[in-house]
């Protein structure tokens, strides 16, 4: 099965529809699939119920979507820095489904384990839990969250070969493994391929069994909020 290819624009042909759901990793701007989110835009598809952390900046990453209104619904824990967004869901264009981090990410996980639900402390007796299933066990409450799962999912990794296998770096691994897994089909970004058999098996974060279609990319890296230290003169 040939999974490398050429683009962006390549790898989601015949992939996109109106109304799909994405998965799509990163944290912050750390390991966001750049070229897949810019295909994206580029590919008209709008009613996006987006799966992401957080939904980028103004002007990049997950923003732009928001900018050319392909996105009704986000289902994420956090979403400062981008004031589109900020706009949209207060004057009731879009959707917001907000999750805990840690239960947003255990969601991803389970769906992409084959688990339907699950039960968490987290929530419990906040707006998080309003109209959610809650039980007790051994005297604590516990409110149910179902698992995720995703048309597509869109990911970031640092190192693939060529049958998907795939190496992620430092903190851009974030949610990308997870998401990996949770995709009806997954897309991947790396910036390097290697032939298959380079990598050693014991480094490799996830299988190429999860892998549908993967592209070599470019990147920014824009850095969300630059902070540096004041230069001490002699």
């Amino acid at each position: 099965m040939r999974k490398i290819f050429p683009d962006a624009a390549a790898a989601l042909e015949g992939l996109t529809f109106d109304g799909m759901t994405i998965m799509s990793g990163g944290f912050g701007l750390c390991g966001i699939p750049e070229n897949l989110i810019a295909a994206l835009k580029g590919s008209g598809v709008k009613g996006l119920t987006v799966i992401s952390n957080n939904a980028g900046v103004d002007g990049f990453g997950l923003g732009q979507l928001l900018e050319t209104r392909q996105i009704a619904r986000m289902i994420s824990s956090y979403v400062g820095e981008n004031k589109e967004f900020e706009r949209q869901y207060l004057a009731g264009e879009l959707q917001l489904e907000f999750n805990p981090q840690g239960t947003l990410a255990e969601r991803i996980r389970a769906g992409g384990a084959g688990i339907p639900a699950f039960f968490t402390a987290t929530g419990v007796g906040t707006l998080v839990a309003e109209g959610k299933e809650v039980r007790e066990f051994e005297g604590r409450k516990y409110v149910m969250e179902t698992g995720l799962v995703a048309d597509l999912a869109i990911v970031k990794a640092w190192k693939a070969d060529a049958a998907g296998n795939l190496v992620f770096r430092k903190s851009a691994r974030n949610f990308n493994p997870m998401m990996a897994t949770a995709g009806k089909v997954t897309v991947v970004e790396v910036e390097h391929i290697v032939p298959t058999g380079t990598l050693d098996p014991d480094h490799i974060h996830t299988p190429g069994i999860y892998v549908d279609r993967l592209i070599l990319g470019t990147f920014e890296k824009r850095i969300e909020q630059r902070t540096v230290r004041q230069r001490v003169e002699a």
